[in-house]
């Protein structure tokens, strides 16, 4: 596979902004997104359709951790004698 040109790498960009610009609108629904997830998928490469969505799940993730913070799991200790 040759590496996009300008043009589809902009035309592949525009997609995924757009796509993502939709899933904020509508708290990550896909139904009202599912055309610009079609346009993004056909825009891009694979691998990089796979990477902005890893991308992406990381940024919400981060997002989170940051908004909400960060409250470690522990784990507890059954109680003597029970």
């Amino acid at each position: 596979m040759s590496f996009p040109d300008k043009a589809a790498r902009q035309a592949c960009w525009d997609a995924r902004d757009q796509l993502w610009a939709c899933l904020d609108a509508h708290a990550e629904d896909m139904g009202p997104c599912r055309a610009l997830r079609d346009r993004y998928e056909t825009s891009c490469p694979g691998s990089w359709v796979k990477h902005f969505d890893r991308k992406r799940s990381y940024l919400k993730f981060k997002d989170k951790i940051q908004n909400e913070g960060y409250e470690p799991v522990t784990e507890e200790k059954p109680k003597a004698g029970s």
